[in-house]
């Protein structure tokens, strides 16, 4: 295997790990509207994520990649959103977890955006 293949196996097991664990945590929050509305945002984003990662793994073009992992980025992006709001109006107690996952976003956030920017420049030049 490459080190790019490499790569994307990771990011692969990675992002369905991230949607699996915020399916799991989001069983232990506060019951509520409000909660109800919160996780069914978070867990569309979350899976969404893992969804459109795949997709863009099978892209038949640069463009097509780039449209992908732009998604991508948005979903993550969104679901770190819905955590941030979970913390800021204190729906969970599982606080250990809740950070975790938060940085799990932030850092998922980053190397999506990093390949979104790579491929932007390539199609621009």
């Amino acid at each position: 295997m490459t080190e790019k293949e490499i790569f994307v196996e990771k990011m692969r097991k990675r992002t369905k790990k991230f949607a699996v664990d915020v399916i799991h945590f989001c069983e232990t929050l506060k019951s509520g509207k409000a909660s109800s509305v919160i996780i069914y945002q978070l867990v569309k984003a979350a899976t969404l994520t893992r969804a459109n990662f795949r997709a863009a793994c099978i892209a038949r073009s640069k463009k097509e990649f780039f449209s992908k992992i732009c998604i991508v980025v948005e979903e993550v992006d969104e679901s770190e959103y819905w955590l941030e709001v979970i913390k800021e109006a204190n729906l969970s107690n599982a606080k250990k977890e809740l950070d975790r996952l938060l940085n799990e976003s932030s850092e998922i956030i980053k190397i999506t955006s990093k390949a979104k920017n790579s491929t932007y420049n390539s199609l621009s030049h």
